[in-house]
């Protein structure tokens, strides 16, 4: 076959590119699921607790990723104000992972501990309570929405099967854990628990 034949039959020659790239796309992309870093957890990272698997859950139905990041990157100025760049290692239980890459608001990769329980409800309430000059809309709907202790339970028999390790007693008990919590207490509790075992330093 002739170049100029294929260069000339689109339907081929897009056929052709399509195969190129997922060939390059797959010799790039499969090593990289298997290296130990990008498998294997930090010491400390864990899967999430039932309460905080149920406040990432409210985080992703929010959209917050859509203002705030997850992803402290290795460039200096980054690093004085976050801390410690972020490491794939921290994100192995992350599905999917919260990097993002924009910032309408801080980073929160580092948040955790970094403020009180009560300043991050009164900041999810009212945000311009605690930060006047936010642009972050209050969602005062998550006091009053319960947390749906079925539903966590369903989500952590999933991401056991996905691999997590979960036991079966975790998630027996999961359904107590939450009782009585509001989805208000479930993000609070994700939040404060973003980077606590994270490298310190930068």
């Amino acid at each position: 076959m002739s170049h100029e034949k294929l260069e000339t039959n689109f339907p081929l020659m897009a056929a052709l590119v399509a195969v190129v790239v997922a060939i390059g796309g797959l010799v790039e992309i499969v090593p990289l699921m298997y290296q130990a870093q990008v498998v294997k957890p930090l010491p400390g990272i864990e899967p999430y607790p039932p309460l905080q698997l149920a406040g990432r859950d409210v985080y992703v139905r929010e959209g917050c990723y859509n203002c705030h990041s997850q992803m402290v990157r290795t460039l200096r100025y980054e690093t004085a104000r976050y801390g410690h760049y972020s490491l794939a290692g921290e994100s192995v239980y992350d599905r999917p992972f919260q990097w993002g890459s924009k910032r309408t608001g801080p980073d929160l990769a580092r948040v955790g501990g970094r403020y009180t329980d009560d300043w991050h409800r009164v900041h999810l309430l009212d945000p311009r309570a605690v930060v006047p000059e936010s642009n972050m809309p209050g969602f005062p709907w998550l006091a009053e929405n319960a947390v749906d202790a079925g539903l966590v339970e369903k989500k952590m028999r999933a991401l056991q099967a996905l691999g997590d390790p979960y036991s079966d007693e975790q998630i027996a008990a999961a359904a107590t854990e939450v009782v009585g919590k509001t989805e208000l207490d479930a993000v609070v509790a994700y939040l404060q628990a973003l980077g606590k075992h994270a490298p310190k330093g930068g």
